[in-house]
This record gives C-alpha cells, structure tokens and sequence, in this order.
C-alpha cells in the first residue's frame, strides 16, 4: 500500500514529522517497507528562461539557445520542435542525472556549439509519456527556483505492509484512522454531499442466480467529456506507482486508493440493452481492460448486458464497454461482492488487480452510498454532466455485530497495565461504538469496515472450502474468539513494545524429555532406513488427483478447493504417491536404481485428526553390484525386510507379529502383505508395486515399497529392566524339513513351532523354501530351525528327541505339515 504524505494529511489533521507517522506506523502492525521521494532525483533541475532560440548553423533539426536558469545565461543546443525564445522551460544543468535513462550530463559541443545543459521533455524526467517537445511551463513560473518545489513534487511517498486481515488499511483513510487512534493528530471528519438527481437512470441492475453479490448500486452520469486528467490528479496517481488513463478511470483509481473502495465506469452506449445482470458465468469469453482473454466458469460472478459478459466482477472490467475520449455518458458501479468468491475467481484466472485486493479482504458495505455520492460529485466537477436517481439491486449485508471485553483480560491474558478509560478511548478512536458495559466488561459494536473483528452478528461469506470446514470456523468468522479481536485492537494502539517481558515460569527443577514417543518413533525410523542405504525425500503433502487416484480412492473430501498449482489439488492418502512421482522423476533422468524413503503425514478425511503418520520407503531397479553377490532386482522380500527392521528398531517382538495377504491394490495381490499386531491392528504394508501402476507412472520394472504407520505402533510398557538371564549351557540347534501345502503360510509353521515348548525353545527361523521338480505338485519344503536353550542343566538325547517331537506335532497339527 502507497500514499504520499500529503494525501495522508487530508484526512488526518496532524503537524507530525515524517519520521515520527512512519514509526507510529510500524508500532502500531502497519510495517513501514520503504520511504521514496521522487523529488530527490529531480533536486538539480531548475525552471530556465529562453532568452534566444536560433536556428542551429550546422543541423536542420537543432536549435541553438540561450537560456537563463538563474545563473546567467548559458548555450543549450536542443532538438525540440517547440523550442522557442521567450519560453519558460526545465533546464538540467551540467552533472545532472536524467531519471530516464541515468545519463550524466557533461559540457560538450553538438555540431561546433557549445552545450552546458539540457531541455526536458515529460518522459525525461519520468512525469509522463510525453516526448514531442520539452515541457512549457506558464509564464509565470519563476526563474532559477527547483522545478520540484514549483510543481509541489517534492513530497516523500510511504509503503507499507499490510496484513491479510486489514483490508481496511488498504486505504489512505483506513491509515489515517489508525494513525489517530494512536495520538498523531485527528481523523478529519468526512461526509460528501448527496449530488442532486436528474432523471431516470440509463441502466438498471439486476441480481440473478448467484450468493457472490449481495448489493449492488449504480447511476448514470450524462454530458460528460473524458479526457485527461487535470495535473494534481495524474500527479498523484503517478506518485503511487498508477499510470494516469483518462478523468472517468483515474478517478476510479483515486477512490480505490483514498477510501478502499473500488468502482468501475461503463461507458452507456456500448452496453446493450438497458439492464446490467450480475450473474454466473456461462463459459462465455471477453477482452479484458488488461488485454487478455478471460473465459468464464459458472463459479465466476459476471456483469453481463443484454448480450455479453462486460466483467468479471470485482476483479477486471471489459475493454469494450470501457471509457475513452469518445464517452459522454458514464454509468458508475459500486457493489459489495463476496470476499471467497472473488479470490477463488482471482486465482483461477491469475488475474491481480487493485480491486480484487480490496474485494477479497473485505470492503466496508456500510460505504456505498457515501461513496458514490463522492465519486459522482468527482466526475460532475473534473468531466461535467449531471448526475441521474441511484438504482440498486440486492440489499445491503446485515454487517452488524458486537464484541466483548473483559478487562481483567488486559492483565491476565496480555500482560499490560491497561486503564480501563485508555481502553475505551483507543476503541472509541478505532470506530467501535458502546452498546453496554458494565463493572468487570465493556460490550462494542464493530465498525463496518472491520471485517476482520469476528463477533455475534458477524457477515458470512457465501461460500466456504468445505462442507467440514463450514461445521468448523462457521464460514470463516463466527468462530473466532472476539474478545482476542479486541485485545489486539487494544494492545497494538497502546503499544506493543510497552508490554514487559516477563521469563516463562519453569516447569520443573529437572527438565522432561525432549522429544515426545511420537517423535522419538519418527526419528529412529529415520535413521533405521538411512542407514539401509535408502535416501530421505521431503515431498508435499498434495498430489494431481488424478495420481493420487491410481493408488485407490481420492475422495473429494480430501480435495483442494484452492490448490497452490493446478496439479497439486488432492491431500494424499500415502506419502507413497508424492515418493512414487520423485522416483518417477529421478529414472526419467537416468537414475532408476535407488531407493527413497519418507516420514510424512497421510489423510483419510478432511476433519481434525483425520490423518496419520506414516514412514513409507521405495526401492526400484536393482540392488547394488559387489563382490559378494551379482546385482539383481529389488523383490518384495526387500521391502519386507526394511518393514521388519524398523520394527525391531522400535522394540516390537517379531514373533508376536502376523501376515496376512490382503494389501491395497496398488500392491501386486501375489507379492505383498499386511503386517499386522492381532486380527485388527495394523502396523505396517508391504509388497511389489502393481504393473498396472508401473506402466501408468512409468517407473523402473522392478519397484516394490512399504508403509509403517507409526501411530499404530504401541507405546513401550515403563517397567524396570530386569538384569537378563544369560544361560551357562550349550544350545542345541535342530533343522526340520517340513512338507506343506503350496497356500500354506511359512508364518504359520515358524509360530506352532514356536509355541510348541515354549520354555525350551529360544529362536525359530526359516532358512530354505523348495518347489520344484522333486515336490509333489501343489507342494513345498520348508526348511526350520529350533534352538533349544537349556537354563538350569545340559539336555540329553532324549530330551532333545522328545522336544523335537513335540515340534513336529504341533506344526503338523496347525498346519498340516509333515517332516520330509
């Protein structure tokens, strides 16, 4: 947001210093970014006499001059077709620097004539696009004085930021409110006179079929003749960054900037018909005054004619319908639009723009009326004509609201030593009316142009993310805690920085764990994978819904409605689609055997809580060359053995762990498995990639992956170690071969062997698996071994051949095993 100084001092009555309005701005959450002076760079010129121009003896298109700039005279050769004798003009003496184009000016000879100087033209001095000649100044214009104390250009312009909460501070008055509020000087009072009607007016409105308006209000302005701008007009716009276009458009801008309070001009007779319909889009397509091309949607609010849509409202106007030196009838538009739906609109047509900064904070709609009445007299008095009877549509939004203030809250809650009269006068200062109080309190009415102070009453915009969200934040307001509200109001005027510090109390004499179990959990998976030789990838959390599609549902609860790209619209389900996609670029570039891996949220619905946090991993291609064995390709063994190994990191008995096969179908059906802790569990996935969703991401042949979900993993029971039972005696290690059926699980064998003699028996492991031609078809051989852990004396032979039996018999009760 841009003001120059002297714009600020017509609504705000102070004789403060620059430094001291810029640092109050900072103190009070307006952050000063910069301070220009435009006048700084044009210090050195001076208003010049032509006291002679004669014709340049050796060049056709030169003059030579005399001129008088207050130090006698001196030779100025110039080119200019206006240059002539006895005019007033701006004169760069040698060693200035032209704002144009950063030339230096030296003393030299053009053409065998001495030249001390220069003449300058608008666009040299960077005031305009004029170059056609040099600038004539009125005769009266004082020779040798600073042109930029002549032309009043010598006045600093300030920036500053402003949040996405203040959109009322994105007006001068907004500031100057602020500003006064803070003790610098005094708001001046505003109220423009109602400008007599004249008539009907030429265009009507009409609101049909959309929420994205709710008022809107208009009158036509006859007689009028547009041109440019008069000069303290254009000065200003330009001061600010505008570049001046024509009275009826700069005025638009003026009360865009001066009260946060954009309107757009149409010029009456290129509309067709006589009604202006604010509506839904219907995929219609217009020239827009920036000059592109913006096609509509029907969740665009448009403002269309009997034919065509003419805008899209609130954001960019149409170029047919605009203003130009032929307009003599104007009808001017001032509405209240929705502030979601003209950012949604904004951002999908990447269209900025003054007004839809505006729109999309917040407007004051208690203004219209006000406003429109000013820019009436505005274009009345710089274009002429006269003004029709306002029409309108809609009706104006039911702003109206109230907040609270519990005053012991300064205290308790802010920490200031806030009198309860200064917290009155500073809400009173800010526009907040009493509506009661009592002892311990204070109840305001909301100002209409603070959008952002949420309360009882609050105005809701039409539409809303989500169906969630609306449950949630009541539309984006009602939530909200006001008293909050007001206590920032409160705190920021007073001064933030007159808040004392005061040290956080301490917790405890010994301080508690650094890390919660939670993350604890995440960091030693972290470390676990990388150290397997997988790499950590950090990703978005939201994919192409599309992608996110081919690893199962992608619900529209999990949709963005306002995606930061296009391709970025759907909170991911896994962390293995935004993995799946880094792999995908990673081998499009010649790398295709690698491995990643990432600790990251997944989401199963848009609410509170609706998601967890997973540590998903990828290996794809082939496993590294070496010389203890040849490269070949990752299997789901591999994806299976980073899962187990994470487990075991975080203290989880394998044993007590199951298998089953019902992984997602992005997983190949025959190569993946669900780990899970009991029947209903589930800790982790595992498996082969689909060859469906290989060939689909075009990802390396060989890609397995797997997914630990570390919420599920239970916390670690607190108990005293107990010192470990080391046993004095030799196990004994017996390997069985067991012949089972193809579909049985190795699972199963490894747990009945277990619990077969469970006092005896320290470790089961599988160490062979065998299908083939020396098997009975449908078939296998499972190769176990049992160590067998004496604790109190050596075993004998036949207590080994009896626990062995017993081995035996419980696999072949649980699984129909028979030893081969």
């Amino acid at each position: 947001m841009k003001f120059t100084l002297s714009w600020l001092r017509e609504h705000l009555d102070t004789d403060a210093s620059l430094e001291t309005i810029t640092d109050k701005l900072t103190g009070i959450g307006l952050e000063l970014e910069g301070i220009e002076n435009p006048g700084a760079a044009l210090a050195p010129f001076r208003i010049g006499y032509i006291i002679e121009a004669v014709q340049h003896p050796n060049a056709d298109r030169l003059r030579a001059c005399t001129v008088d700039a207050g130090e006698g005279p001196v030779s100025v050769v110039c080119g200019a077709p206006n240059a002539r004798t006895g005019l007033k003009v701006v004169f760069a003496p040698v060693g200035a620097t032209i704002p144009a184009n950063g030339m230096v000016l030296k003393a030299g000879e053009i053409r065998g004539v001495a030249s001390n100087g220069m003449l300058c033209s608008a666009r040299e001095l960077g005031l305009g696009e004029d170059h056609d000649g040099i600038i004539e100044l009125p005769e009266d214009a004082p020779v040798g004085a600073r042109f930029v104390d002549y032309k009043g250009l010598d006045e600093p312009v300030i920036e500053i930021a402003v949040t996405p909460n203040r959109g009322d501070a994105l007006s001068v008055r907004g500031v100057a409110r602020d500003l006064a509020a803070a003790g610098i000087g005094v708001l001046k009072t505003w109220e423009p006179e109602a400008v007599p009607s004249k008539g009907s007016s030429a265009v009507n409105w009409k609101i049909e079929g959309t929420e994205a308006c709710r008022w809107v209000l208009g009158r036509t302005v006859r007689g009028v003749k547009n041109g440019p701008s008069p000069a303290w007009l254009q000065d200003r716009l330009r001061a600010i960054g505008l570049r001046p276009i024509s009275v009826l458009v700069d005025i638009t801008n003026f009360f865009t900037i001066d009260l946060g309070r954009p309107l757009h001009v149409f010029d009456v007779a290129k509309l067709r018909g006589d009604t202006l319909t604010i509506r839904s889009g219907h995929g219609e397509s217009f020239l827009a005054l920036n000059g592109k091309e913006v096609t509509v949607t029907p969740d665009d609010c448009v403002i269309a004619d009997a034919e065509s849509v003419v805008s899209l409202a609130g954001i960019v106007g149409g170029e047919e319908t605009g203003c130009t030196e032929t307009t003599t009838d104007v009808f001017i538009e001032c509405a209240w639009f929705d502030p979601v739906a003209i950012a949604l609109s904004g951002r999908r047509h990447q269209v900025a723009s003054d007004a839809r900064a505006r729109f999309e904070r917040g407007i004051d709609a208690a203004l219209m009326p006000a406003a429109l009445e000013a820019a009436t007299q505005m274009v009345i008095a710089l274009c002429g004509g006269e003004a029709s009877e306002t029409v309108s549509a809609g009706a104006e939004p039911d702003w109206r609201r109230t907040a609270k203030l519990r005053f012991d809250r300064l205290q308790n809650f802010a920490g200031a030593d806030i009198a309860r009269d200064e917290a009155e006068g500073i809400l009173r200062r800010l526009g907040f009316g009493l509506a009661s109080s009592d002892e311990d309190s204070i109840t305001v009415h909301v100002p209409s142009w603070r959008n952002d102070i949420a309360g009882k009453g609050a105005l809701e915009p039409a539409r809303v993310l989500t169906p969630d969200v609306l449950e949630r934040v009541s539309a984006g307001v009602a939530v909200i805690e006001p008293e909050v509200d007001l206590l920032e109001e409160v705190l920021r005027i007073w001064g933030i920085d007159r808040v004392e510090p005061v040290s956080l109390p301490p917790l405890s004499a010994v301080p508690g764990a650094t890390l919660t179990p939670r993350q604890g959990r995440a960091l030693t998976v972290k470390r676990l994978l990388a150290s397997r030789g997988l790499s950590e990838a950090v990703t978005f959390s939201f994919a192409d819904h599309k992608v996110a599609e081919l690893f199962g549902d992608a619900p529209e609860s999990l949709r963005l409605v306002n995606p930061i790209a296009s391709d970025l619209d759907q909170l991911r389900a896994t962390p293995l689609i935004t993995l799946a996609l880094a792999a995908q670029r990673n081998a499009a570039r010649g790398f295709g055997d690698h491995g990643l891996f990432e600790v990251g949220p997944a989401f199963h619905d848009g609410v509170r809580g609706g998601q967890q946090v997973v540590a998903a991993g990828m290996r794809l291609g082939e496993t590294p060359r070496n010389w203890l064995e040849p490269a070949r390709g990752v299997t789901a063994l591999d994806a299976k053995a980073d899962v187990w190994a994470a487990l075991t990191a975080l203290g989880l008995p394998l044993e007590a762990l199951s298998v089953t096969t019902d992984a997602p179908g992005y997983y190949h059906p025959g190569r993946s498995g669900v780990v899970r802790q009991g029947p209903k569990v589930v800790l982790a996935r595992f498996g082969a990639l689909h060859p469906t969703l290989i060939r689909a991401l075009d990802l390396p042949q060989h890609a397995v992956a797997f997914e630990i979900f570390l919420d599920a993993i239970p916390e670690p029971k607190r108990r005293k170690k107990a010192a470990p039972e080391l046993s004095a005696f030799q196990p004994v290690r017996r390997d069985f071969a067991f012949v089972a059926a193809s579909d049985v699980a190795a699972e199963s064998v490894l747990k009945a062997a277990r619990g077969s003699v469970r006092e005896l028996i320290a470790g089961v492991s599988l160490f062979d698996v065998y299908e083939g031609e020396k098997m009975e078809p449908g078939r296998k051989s499972l190769g176990v071994e049992v160590v067998f852990q004496p604790k109190d004396r050596s075993l004998t032979d036949a207590e080994i051949e009896e626990a062995s039996a017993k081995v035996i018999a419980a696999v072949t009760k649980a699984t129909g095993a028979t030893l081969r």
